[in-house]
């Protein structure tokens, strides 16, 4: 279609007074008037799109004439604010001018509209992610595996609310420990070892508010020492994490030494402020009725999840990592 040479100076005009208004606001809410910026020129965008590709690459070489040197007015940039607009609606915008603009981008990029995306979108806000943060977690699936996976655990018995629901919520299944591969982790103690090395990286897969304690951290209960594989505490649950970890499937017979490891923290090292102490059981595979019976009459609170290596992931799950040079150039 054919631009109206009226029409669009009108269409211009009404882009250049949305930057202008938004421009003249910036010093007080520069990211939330631009994303709203964005979105406004998103709608006219939207409301012209008879008009084609042609609109769109005129419309930015006229933006940067009347404005000279602003950016962010490419043609991609143009499409993205247009994209913005249509999956966005006015209300819903408010929420989405917390955040940055290139964080909105990956949203629209690697999310569709809906209850995922919002996860993601609030997950940002709370814990602060960079951009690179939130594509590596998109590309692991964490809101697969954190709000929709079949999670084995007795807390909503074992413990109080909201308590329960936070430890629930804090489980994920699997955990992709994709930065140990099998050559570094053949054994249980190799795993600990590269987790242990990469504690940044293990501390992000676990998720907000984990901090490390130690490894075969040391308990002496009775007159006999005792070793715990990796021990951790999280300051939004406000306890001890007992992680034990298992190279093989799980067995029913696991759940006895982890729950005397959390009994022994909660006697020896939880404090007053401290709500009880959790254990998390990670094995390379589970089946989950065995696992629910397994921690059906136990009274501590256990979850039971997996947890994959960086070359032994499902191909279904494994098409949406980063490749090495990927993660290369993140690192």
């Amino acid at each position: 279609m054919l631009l109206n040479t009226g029409e669009y100076k009108e269409s211009l005009g009404r882009v250049v007074k949305v930057i202008s208004s938004a421009r003249s606001n910036a010093a007080q809410k520069a990211s939330a008037e631009m994303i709203r910026m964005y979105w406004l020129i998103g709608n006219e965008l939207v409301a012209r799109s008879e008009w084609g590709n042609k609109y769109i690459e005129t419309l930015s070489k006229d933006i940067r004439a009347a404005f000279p040197g602003i950016r962010g007015f490419s043609v991609r940039s143009l499409k993205y604010m247009a994209k913005f607009a249509r999956e966005v609606d006015s209300e819903l915008c408010n929420s989405y001018c917390t955040i940055p603009w290139g964080h909105v981008v990956k949203l629209l990029d690697k999310t569709n509209p809906g209850e995922r995306r919002e996860w993601y979108r609030q997950a940002i806000i709370e814990n602060g992610w960079s951009q690179i943060m939130l594509d590596h977690q998109i590309d692991l699936q964490l809101y697969e595996r954190q709000q929709l996976a079949g999670k084995v655990t007795n807390f909503s018995r074992t413990l109080p609310a909201p308590e329960s629901e936070l430890a629930q919520q804090a489980l994920k299944d699997p955990y992709v420990f994709d930065f140990i591969t099998t050559r570094q982790g053949h054994q249980e103690h190799e795993i600990e070892q590269q987790m242990v090395e990469s504690v940044t990286k293990t501390l992000l897969e676990l998720g907000t508010g984990f901090a490390f304690m130690g490894r075969q951290y040391h308990l002496a209960v009775g007159g006999e020492d005792f070793y715990i594989d990796l021990l951790f505490y999280n300051v939004m649950l406000h306890s001890y994490i007992v992680v034990e970890l298992k190279n093989t499937a799980f067995k029913p017979e696991y759940t006895g030494k982890l729950t005397f490891y959390v009994s022994a923290v909660d006697g020896e090292l939880r404090g007053e402020g401290d709500n009880p102490t959790i254990g998390l059981l990670l094995c390379k595979e589970k089946n989950d009725v065995v696992a629910e019976y397994a921690l059906k009459d136990i009274n501590q609170p256990i979850g039971v999840s997996e947890y994959r290596l960086g070359d032994v992931l499902p191909g279904d799950f494994a098409k949406y990592l980063p490749s090495p040079e990927d993660l290369q150039n993140r690192i």
